[in-house]
Parts: structure tokens; sequence; C-alpha cells
């Protein structure tokens, strides 16, 4: 594979078998020191539903996650040769170009809230070559390929190719726990994927094309058309097995997908809390779910897509959005713009009175 990088796909394995259950006596612990604050039991609502949640992700009653990052990787897909998209392949290299430029919305929302970008190429067309002196936080190479192939006629990657893509996604959080990472968003660039990401979805939730398929970047009524067909050819082409997380990948995925759903088995297995943003987020969690159903605890939903497959996606994965912003970039925005949550949930935690410790008198139940 000429311009690939090997990733040591043995690690697949013992990641899953590492993957623990939530620690729930970490949550128990949580909820009873939330219950002891200078406050009505459940006040502040799913803040504290996410509290908990981080401590048994953790296995900390009190969790600070100081060091966040987001994920963002990219790839180009063949299916995009079938006028899926409004914005040609050529803007992918060009956005991930911009993303290490700090001009992306992605950068912007990131420094918002004090947290990193780190962009991984798990298959762009085009080779990247990052400024002089890029550090491994802001950029990797996992390159798998130079794009899939078109899903409408056959598979988009080679069994070897699927397994790969994963295991680079389980080497990038290893990294990233090197230098301190204790938080990770997914996000994502790649024009065609929103394609791959509904064959997917109508595949594992086992709904129909036609609900699943949204516009995209904004295509019109045709493109729309175009693009319900791309994904029932792909579906019809390749009939991958839904028992078989890497099986659908290899058929019906993305390199970017298969990274992320890499990241996510990583992270559980590291006890890293995962924040996932929209509908090629909720893909890549889809694989994750089919290869390893117990990693799906250690994800949250930052929000709901306006893609209307995402719902259905996260119906699927059992999880719960907690925002519902409208938003449709990708990237990684909604999952970032959810670190403020996390912070105030874990500040909560560690910071505020009890009513003993505030001499507040606690409640009456006389």
């Amino acid at each position: 594979m000429a311009n690939t990088e090997q990733a040591d796909t043995t690690l697949i394995g013992p990641t899953i078998e590492r993957i623990a259950p939530l620690d729930r006596a970490a949550m128990a612990a949580a909820q009873s020191r939330l219950d002891g604050l200078t406050k009505p039991q459940g006040s502040l609502g799913w803040l504290e539903e996410l509290a908990v949640w981080l401590a048994g992700a953790t296995a900390d009653a009190t969790p600070l996650l100081p060091r966040k990052t987001v994920v963002v990787a990219a790839a180009d897909h063949g299916v995009a040769a079938g006028g899926v998209s409004a914005y040609p392949q050529a803007v992918t290299v060009a956005m991930v170009q911009n993303f290490l430029a700090g001009g992306a919305a992605i950068n912007v929302m990131a420094r918002a809230q004090g947290a990193t970008v780190t962009v991984v190429d798990a298959g762009v067309a085009s080779v990247i070559e990052p400024p002089a002196g890029t550090s491994s936080l802001r950029f990797q190479s996992r390159r798998v390929g130079a794009g899939t192939a078109d899903i409408r006629s056959g598979p988009a990657m080679s069994a070897e190719q699927a397994e790969q893509a994963v295991a680079h996604g389980i080497e990038v959080v290893a990294g990233l726990r090197e230098v301190g990472v204790d938080m990770v968003a997914t996000g994502d660039m790649g024009i065609g994927n929103t394609t791959a990401s509904a064959a997917i979805t109508s595949l594992w939730a086992e709904a129909s094309v036609e609900e699943v398929t949204g516009r995209g970047t904004g295509i019109d009524e045709a493109g729309w058309k175009r693009k319900v067909a791309a994904v029932r050819d792909a579906l019809e082409a390749n009939r991958p097995d839904l028992s078989d997380g890497l099986d659908i990948l290899q058929k019906i995925g993305g390199f970017e997908i298969g990274v992320l759903a890499g990241v996510i088995l990583g992270a559980a297995a590291e006890r890293v809390p995962v924040v996932l943003d929209g509908f090629v987020s909720g893909a890549a969690a889809q694989i994750a779910q089919a290869i390893a159903p117990q990693s799906i605890e250690y994800c949250v939903a930052a929000h709901v897509s306006a893609e209307p497959g995402h719902a259905i996606a996260l119906e699927r994965l059992g999880l719960t959005p907690y925002m519902d912003l409208e938003m449709r970039l990708g990237e990684g925005t909604g999952a970032v713009l959810f670190f403020g949550h996390v912070e105030a949930a874990t500040r909560v935690l560690s910071e505020m009175a009890t009513f003993d410790e505030a001499g507040v008198p606690g409640r009456d139940d006389s």
C-alpha cells in the first residue's frame, strides 16, 4: 500500500478484552456527594447524571479532566464520484490544511474551550504535508490508503485495511494518553462520508435508506436522490454481515470512520471518556459497538445532528443527546461545545460545598 502507515493490528483483541464495565462504586460515591451538596437533590438535572457517568468511566468519584482534545480524522471516499456531495473531493485536503492553520470552526471552538485539536490523516487522497515542527498532538499521519473505493459497486476497503484503520485509532489514543490527554471527542472530515454513514446506519439500525439519508453538505433534491440511490446500491452490492463490525467497516465504511471506531475502543480500554459528535461519529460508534458492545458505555452523545440518520443512530446505540443545536457541520464542533458541560459537572463534584461543609441547614423531612 503506497503512502500508507502500518498499525499493529494485534492490538485489537487485547484492547477489547481490557474494556471493563463502568465503576459502580465510584458512581455511587459521586451520587452520594451530589446528594449532599448545597442544592436540592437532583436540581442540576442532566448535569448530575453527567457527573455520575464521568465518575463511572474514570473510576474516580471526583474526576478532574483538564486535558481534552478532539480527534479530527480525515479521509476521502470513492462514492463521492457519484455526485453525492455539494462540494468536490478536493475540499477534504484543503480543509485539513485549514485545520492545521487554525482557521476552521473546530479550531475556533476548541480554543474557546481550552481544548486541543488532533488532526489525523486516515486516508486523504492527497498526502498531507504539515507545517514544519508540527507535534503529534496537532497532526498524525495514519494513512490506510488514498481514499476508499466506490461502495456503490464493491467493498470500501480490504479486510486488512479495515483492521489497520481500527488499530490506528487505538494507537492514536495510546499516544494521546502519553501526553496526558484525559478526555477525547470525535470529529471528522471527508467528502462523501455522510453517504457511508447513512449506509452503516441503515444496516445497523435496520432503518430505511430514505429515513437515514440527509442532505449532508446541502445538496438539492436531485443530489439527495443520487445519494439515496448510492446508499441503496452500496447495501445491495456488499451485503455486510450485521454481526461483524469489521466486515461492516470493510464493505461500506471509511478510513476515518474506522479510525474513530478505534479511538472509541482504545479510549474505553483506558477509561477515557469519549464525547461523540454528529452523524459520522455515530456511524463510528455503531462500528465500535458491533466490535465491542461494552465500549459504548464510555461514550456520551454531545448533541443530535440535523442529519436525520443521527437521531436514529443514537437510539440504536442507546444514547440520549444532551443538546440540539441543529448543527450538521461535523469536525467535532458539537462535541467540543459540550466540553463546557463536562467542566461544569466535574467542578460541581470537586469544588461545590456540602451542607455540612458550608454550615447550611439540610433538607427537613419532618
